[in-house]
Protein backbone atom coordinates (compact mmCIF):
# COMPACT_ATOMS: atom_id res chain seq x y z
CA UNK A 1 0.00 0.00 0.00
CA UNK A 2 0.83 3.61 -0.61
CA UNK A 3 0.45 5.20 2.75
CA UNK A 4 1.17 9.20 2.84
CA UNK A 5 2.49 10.37 6.20
CA UNK A 6 3.88 13.80 7.54
CA UNK A 7 6.44 14.05 9.92
CA UNK A 8 5.61 17.08 11.73
CA UNK A 9 2.01 15.38 12.06
CA UNK A 10 3.25 11.99 13.24
CA UNK A 11 5.51 13.43 15.80
CA UNK A 12 2.00 15.05 17.33
CA UNK A 13 0.05 11.61 16.89
CA UNK A 14 3.16 9.99 18.86
CA UNK A 15 2.95 6.68 20.28
CA UNK A 16 -1.31 7.06 21.33
CA UNK A 17 -2.64 7.60 17.96
CA UNK A 18 -1.98 6.03 14.09
CA UNK A 19 -2.80 7.51 11.09
CA UNK A 20 -2.12 7.12 7.15
CA UNK A 21 -3.04 9.07 3.89
CA UNK A 22 -4.02 5.78 1.86
CA UNK A 23 -3.25 6.03 -1.72
CA UNK A 24 -4.83 3.51 -4.31
CA UNK A 25 -2.01 0.52 -4.85
CA UNK A 26 -2.38 -2.22 -2.49
CA UNK A 27 -5.86 -3.31 -2.62
CA UNK A 28 -8.21 -6.02 -4.20
CA UNK A 29 -10.19 -4.15 -6.50
CA UNK A 30 -9.79 -4.07 -10.41
CA UNK A 31 -10.32 -1.82 -13.72
CA UNK A 32 -11.32 2.03 -12.79
CA UNK A 33 -11.11 0.54 -8.97
CA UNK A 34 -7.54 -0.67 -9.13
CA UNK A 35 -7.07 -1.10 -6.36
CA UNK A 36 -7.38 0.31 -3.14
CA UNK A 37 -10.91 1.67 -3.45
CA UNK A 38 -12.45 2.43 -0.36
CA UNK A 39 -15.84 3.75 -1.47
CA UNK A 40 -18.92 1.42 -0.86
CA UNK A 41 -20.58 4.45 -2.70
CA UNK A 42 -18.44 3.47 -5.80
CA UNK A 43 -19.21 1.09 -8.87
CA UNK A 44 -17.11 -1.26 -7.61
CA UNK A 45 -17.50 -5.06 -6.13
CA UNK A 46 -18.52 -4.02 -2.74
CA UNK A 47 -16.55 -7.48 -1.61
CA UNK A 48 -13.27 -5.87 -3.30
CA UNK A 49 -14.34 -2.51 -1.31
CA UNK A 50 -15.10 -4.26 2.27
CA UNK A 51 -11.67 -6.23 1.89
CA UNK A 52 -9.29 -3.13 0.95
CA UNK A 53 -11.38 -1.14 3.85
CA UNK A 54 -9.99 -4.28 6.02
CA UNK A 55 -6.83 -4.10 4.98
CA UNK A 56 -6.37 -0.32 5.82
CA UNK A 57 -8.23 -1.20 9.66
CA UNK A 58 -5.80 -3.83 9.90
CA UNK A 59 -2.87 -1.42 9.26
CA UNK A 60 -4.21 1.00 11.17
CA UNK A 61 -4.54 -1.71 14.26
CA UNK A 62 -8.27 -1.73 14.47
CA UNK A 63 -8.70 -4.86 16.29
CA UNK A 64 -12.55 -4.59 15.37
CA UNK A 65 -11.80 -4.06 11.30
CA UNK A 66 -14.04 -1.50 10.92
CA UNK A 67 -13.37 2.17 9.83
CA UNK A 68 -16.35 4.63 10.55
CA UNK A 69 -17.25 6.52 7.49
CA UNK A 70 -20.18 9.27 6.36
CA UNK A 71 -22.21 9.97 3.12
CA UNK A 72 -20.04 12.80 2.55
CA UNK A 73 -22.28 16.00 0.93
CA UNK A 74 -20.04 18.75 0.87
CA UNK A 75 -21.49 20.45 3.70
CA UNK A 76 -20.09 22.14 6.98
CA UNK A 77 -21.33 19.27 9.28
CA UNK A 78 -19.33 17.12 12.02
CA UNK A 79 -20.58 14.58 14.34
CA UNK A 80 -18.63 13.27 17.65
CA UNK A 81 -19.09 9.64 18.06
CA UNK A 82 -18.32 7.20 20.96
CA UNK A 83 -19.45 4.22 18.46
CA UNK A 84 -18.74 3.28 15.04
CA UNK A 85 -21.86 5.10 12.70
CA UNK A 86 -24.23 2.40 10.78
CA UNK A 87 -23.37 1.43 7.28
CA UNK A 88 -24.54 1.03 3.87
CA UNK A 89 -27.79 3.92 3.01
CA UNK A 90 -28.32 3.90 7.08
CA UNK A 91 -24.75 6.28 7.41
CA UNK A 92 -25.58 9.65 8.61
CA UNK A 93 -25.29 12.28 6.25
CA UNK A 94 -22.20 14.61 7.15
CA UNK A 95 -18.22 15.04 6.39
CA UNK A 96 -16.35 15.12 9.57
CA UNK A 97 -16.15 12.80 12.56
CA UNK A 98 -14.60 13.53 16.11
CA UNK A 99 -13.82 11.20 18.61
CA UNK A 100 -12.05 10.57 22.39
CA UNK A 101 -12.75 6.39 21.71
CA UNK A 102 -9.73 4.59 21.96
CA UNK A 103 -10.03 1.61 18.86
CA UNK A 104 -12.41 3.45 17.26
CA UNK A 105 -11.27 4.47 14.09
CA UNK A 106 -12.38 7.38 11.85
CA UNK A 107 -11.82 8.16 8.00
CA UNK A 108 -13.12 10.14 5.19
CA UNK A 109 -13.09 9.29 1.34
CA UNK A 110 -11.77 11.35 -1.36
CA UNK A 111 -10.66 11.71 -4.78
CA UNK A 112 -9.47 15.17 -5.53
CA UNK A 113 -10.97 16.66 -2.15
CA UNK A 114 -9.00 17.78 0.60
CA UNK A 115 -8.60 15.17 3.55
CA UNK A 116 -7.56 16.79 6.77
CA UNK A 117 -6.73 14.43 9.86
CA UNK A 118 -6.74 16.07 13.42
CA UNK A 119 -4.64 15.37 16.69
CA UNK A 120 -5.08 17.71 20.10
CA UNK A 121 -4.77 16.53 23.55
CA UNK A 122 -7.16 17.14 26.67
CA UNK A 123 -5.97 18.70 29.59
CA UNK A 124 -5.34 15.27 31.03
CA UNK A 125 -3.08 14.38 28.26
CA UNK A 126 -5.67 11.72 26.65
CA UNK A 127 -5.86 12.18 22.85
CA UNK A 128 -8.84 13.71 20.61
CA UNK A 129 -8.87 12.81 16.61
CA UNK A 130 -10.72 14.46 13.97
CA UNK A 131 -11.55 13.37 10.14
CA UNK A 132 -12.69 16.36 7.69
CA UNK A 133 -13.62 15.74 4.24
CA UNK A 134 -12.71 19.34 3.20
CA UNK A 135 -13.87 19.87 -0.69
CA UNK A 136 -14.19 23.38 -1.91
CA UNK A 137 -17.96 23.35 -0.72
CA UNK A 138 -17.63 21.86 2.73
CA UNK A 139 -14.46 24.16 3.60
CA UNK A 140 -16.58 27.46 2.50
CA UNK A 141 -19.28 26.21 4.38
CA UNK A 142 -16.93 25.90 8.06
CA UNK A 143 -16.81 22.12 8.36
CA UNK A 144 -13.17 22.70 9.23
CA UNK A 145 -14.30 24.82 11.97
CA UNK A 146 -16.92 22.87 12.95
CA UNK A 147 -14.21 19.98 13.33
CA UNK A 148 -12.11 22.34 15.47
CA UNK A 149 -15.21 23.35 18.09
CA UNK A 150 -16.76 20.10 18.26
CA UNK A 151 -12.89 18.30 19.25
CA UNK A 152 -12.71 21.68 21.97
CA UNK A 153 -16.39 20.31 23.03
CA UNK A 154 -15.18 16.90 24.14
CA UNK A 155 -12.91 18.49 26.38
CA UNK A 156 -9.62 18.94 23.55
CA UNK A 157 -7.10 21.31 24.79
CA UNK A 158 -7.34 24.26 21.46
CA UNK A 159 -3.25 25.22 21.33
CA UNK A 160 -3.16 21.88 21.43
CA UNK A 161 -5.16 20.57 18.09
CA UNK A 162 -2.62 19.87 15.02
CA UNK A 163 -4.25 18.95 11.52
CA UNK A 164 -2.83 17.50 8.53
CA UNK A 165 -4.13 17.94 4.75
CA UNK A 166 -3.51 15.11 3.05
CA UNK A 167 -3.23 14.53 -1.22
CA UNK A 168 -5.67 16.46 -2.89
CA UNK A 169 -5.76 17.97 -5.51
CA UNK A 170 -3.52 20.79 -6.45
CA UNK A 171 -3.28 24.85 -7.88
CA UNK A 172 -1.53 23.74 -11.23
CA UNK A 173 -4.98 21.01 -12.06
CA UNK A 174 -7.64 23.02 -10.85
CA UNK A 175 -9.08 25.23 -13.34
CA UNK A 176 -12.63 27.01 -12.57
CA UNK A 177 -14.54 29.70 -13.68
CA UNK A 178 -14.24 33.28 -12.94
CA UNK A 179 -17.58 33.25 -11.08
CA UNK A 180 -16.34 30.30 -8.71
CA UNK A 181 -14.00 32.54 -6.57
CA UNK A 182 -16.94 35.41 -5.57
CA UNK A 183 -18.51 33.02 -2.54
CA UNK A 184 -15.13 32.65 -1.54
CA UNK A 185 -13.89 36.57 -1.96
CA UNK A 186 -17.22 37.69 0.00
CA UNK A 187 -16.98 35.71 2.79
CA UNK A 188 -12.93 36.41 3.46
CA UNK A 189 -11.54 39.20 1.55
CA UNK A 190 -7.69 37.10 1.84
CA UNK A 191 -9.24 34.67 -0.14
CA UNK A 192 -8.80 36.10 -3.44
CA UNK A 193 -4.76 34.59 -3.15
CA UNK A 194 -5.72 31.53 -3.77
CA UNK A 195 -7.15 32.65 -6.85
CA UNK A 196 -4.45 32.76 -10.17
CA UNK A 197 -4.88 33.53 -13.85
CA UNK A 198 -5.50 30.53 -15.83
CA UNK A 199 -4.66 30.01 -19.26
CA UNK A 200 -7.88 29.86 -20.41
CA UNK A 201 -10.12 32.61 -20.69
CA UNK A 202 -12.67 33.48 -17.94
CA UNK A 203 -11.46 30.86 -15.84
CA UNK A 204 -8.90 30.75 -12.64
CA UNK A 205 -6.31 28.26 -11.03
CA UNK A 206 -7.82 27.61 -7.71
CA UNK A 207 -5.53 26.48 -4.57
CA UNK A 208 -7.38 24.55 -2.41
CA UNK A 209 -4.60 23.32 -0.55
CA UNK A 210 -3.86 27.32 0.07
CA UNK A 211 -7.77 27.92 1.04
CA UNK A 212 -7.92 25.13 3.56
CA UNK A 213 -4.84 26.16 5.49
CA UNK A 214 -6.25 29.81 5.80
CA UNK A 215 -9.36 28.17 7.42
CA UNK A 216 -7.92 25.84 9.58
CA UNK A 217 -5.30 29.34 10.75
CA UNK A 218 -8.40 31.10 11.32
CA UNK A 219 -10.75 28.06 13.31
CA UNK A 220 -7.34 28.25 15.62
CA UNK A 221 -5.07 25.89 14.36
CA UNK A 222 -1.69 26.80 15.02
CA UNK A 223 -0.23 23.63 13.54
CA UNK A 224 -0.82 22.82 9.53
CA UNK A 225 1.12 20.46 7.40
CA UNK A 226 0.52 20.31 4.00
CA UNK A 227 1.40 17.52 1.31
CA UNK A 228 2.33 18.69 -1.80
CA UNK A 229 1.03 15.45 -3.42
CA UNK A 230 -1.43 16.50 -6.42
CA UNK A 231 -4.15 13.86 -7.12
CA UNK A 232 -5.19 14.87 -10.54
CA UNK A 233 -1.86 13.98 -11.69
CA UNK A 234 -0.27 11.31 -9.66
CA UNK A 235 -2.55 8.26 -11.53
CA UNK A 236 -0.58 5.50 -10.24
CA UNK A 237 -0.68 6.18 -6.82
CA UNK A 238 -4.78 8.53 -6.14
CA UNK A 239 -8.19 8.09 -7.17
CA UNK A 240 -9.25 11.51 -9.00
CA UNK A 241 -12.81 12.51 -9.81
CA UNK A 242 -11.57 15.45 -12.17
CA UNK A 243 -9.19 13.35 -14.12
CA UNK A 244 -12.12 10.50 -14.53
CA UNK A 245 -14.07 13.54 -15.89
CA UNK A 246 -11.66 15.02 -18.65
CA UNK A 247 -11.88 10.87 -19.69
CA UNK A 248 -15.05 10.31 -20.31
CA UNK A 249 -14.66 7.70 -17.43
CA UNK A 250 -18.34 6.66 -15.91
CA UNK A 251 -16.77 5.84 -12.18
CA UNK A 252 -13.67 6.33 -9.84
CA UNK A 253 -12.24 5.09 -7.11
CA UNK A 254 -11.98 7.02 -3.58
CA UNK A 255 -9.29 6.57 -1.15
CA UNK A 256 -9.36 6.48 2.38
CA UNK A 257 -7.40 8.95 4.72
CA UNK A 258 -7.86 7.39 8.66
CA UNK A 259 -6.87 7.63 12.31
CA UNK A 260 -7.72 5.86 15.58
CA UNK A 261 -6.81 6.51 19.11
CA UNK A 262 -4.48 3.30 19.97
Amino acid sequence: MKIYKDDAFTKACADSVSYGFYGRTGGHSEGLFTSLNCGPASGDNLAHVAANRAKVAQHLGAQDGIISTLYQCHSGDCLSIDTHVPTGEARPKADALVTDKPGLAIGILTADCGPVLFAAKKQNGEPVIGAAHAGWGGALKGVLDETVAKMVRIGAVPESIKACLGPCILLASYEVSNDFAKPFITQHDEAEHFFKAAPKAGHLMFDLAGYIAMRLSLAGVKQVSLMEVDTYREEADCFSFRRATHRGEKDYGRQISAIMIR
